[in-house]
């Protein structure tokens, strides 16, 4: 049986939201993961429990479009520079990383007391 357009997408959302409770899963330090159109809504995202969130609902959809633009705009230099492996946002509370996988953003922010970023990343990557 072939499936509906909405079928499809209630079936990318669910695996959406797995990738993101694995990349939860993987630290502590990661406070939230989740996944970014092209034109920066959230298809799905979640939080660490019992944490609150730093950004405010309005300052988050603003993040994610600046981010969204980023990726986009950085998509006609593959071709001279190669393809995107990550992207590290470093603030004085958090890192955010970005990740892109078959057209897929993935933005996870991350506590800044972890030590051991490049570690993270890497694991991260293998999960997605």
């Amino acid at each position: 049986m072939v499936k509906t357009p909405a079928e499809k997408w209630k079936d990318a959302v669910v695996k959406y939201r797995k990738q993101c409770q694995k990349i939860l899963e993987i630290s502590n330090s990661i406070r939230y993961a989740g996944i970014v159109n092209a034109y920066g809504r959230t298809l799905t995202g979640m939080i660490k429990p019992n944490l609150k969130p730093l950004l405010q609902s309005e300052d988050f959809k603003n993040e994610l479009f600046v981010i969204s633009t980023l990726i986009s705009l950085r998509r006609n230099s593959v071709s001279a520079i190669g393809k995107l492996e990550h992207v590290v946002l470093q603030h004085q509370k958090i890192s955010i990383l970005i990740l892109q996988k078959n057209n897929t953003t993935f933005y996870v922010s991350i506590d800044r007391k972890e030590k051991d970023l490049e570690k993270i990343i890497s694991l991260i990557k293998k999960t997605i």
